[in-house]
């Protein structure tokens, strides 16, 4: 099974970034993945949000219809919350785009396999039954092309899910900015929120 190197991944997702990208990465290694690709204010890193990056990004996707907001994050994270695509497929934004970049992997806490491996549950196949009919499985460089070329024209053509099949491995670890406050500040003045 081929697999791609999750930092090029990301770096192949938010090359030519647009103003009205928003991006929310998971817990853990989809955080750093996105420092490492550069750092910007319309990133909104989460901390200890475990499960949670899909119903932020459906929040911000509904609070903010005019921009184009992007979740990546793992597959534990992404089975943790997997409620979330349930109330994605409700609600069916237009303008958000869930990426799941899948080791088969817990990699927060040792590397033990995950469902997406061990126990044979299709991200894909759970999107698609939640009501998401864009779902997508990328598995080499022209497959992330692709997805690219759709996250830069995603407004209007939502909800997009992709489960990105990537290598297990540890990249150096890029930390963005920890405190939240001055995370919530900036991203809300990046996108035009007084405070």
């Amino acid at each position: 099974m081929s697999a791609l190197e999750r930092r090029a991944a990301m770096a192949a997702l938010l090359a030519d970034r647009k103003d009205d990208l928003l991006v929310i990465p998971g817990l853990g290694s989809t955080c750093w993945d996105l420092a490492a690709a550069g750092d910007n204010d319309r990133n909104f890193y989460l901390w200890g949000a475990m499960g949670g990056a899909a119903m932020i990004g459906l929040g911000l996707a509904l609070a903010q219809p005019e921009k184009r907001v992007l979740v990546v994050t793992g597959d534990g994270e992404m089975l943790m919350g997997m409620g979330s695509l349930a109330t994605v497929g409700v609600k069916q934004p237009r303008n958000l785009a869930v990426v799941v970049f899948d080791n088969g992997h817990y990699g927060e806490t040792g590397m033990q396999p995950s469902h997406t491996s061990a126990g044979g549950v299709d991200l894909i196949a759970v999107a698609k039954g939640c009501g998401i009919a864009t779902a997508l499985d990328v598995r080499d460089e022209a497959a992330l092309a692709g997805l690219a070329e759709r996250l830069r024209k995603l407004a209007g053509a939502g909800p997009l899910f992709a489960r990105v099949r990537i290598a297990t491995g540890e990249a150096a670890r890029v930390l963005p900015e920890r405190d939240g406050v001055v995370l919530k500040n900036r991203f809300r003045a990046a996108i035009g929120v007084k405070a």
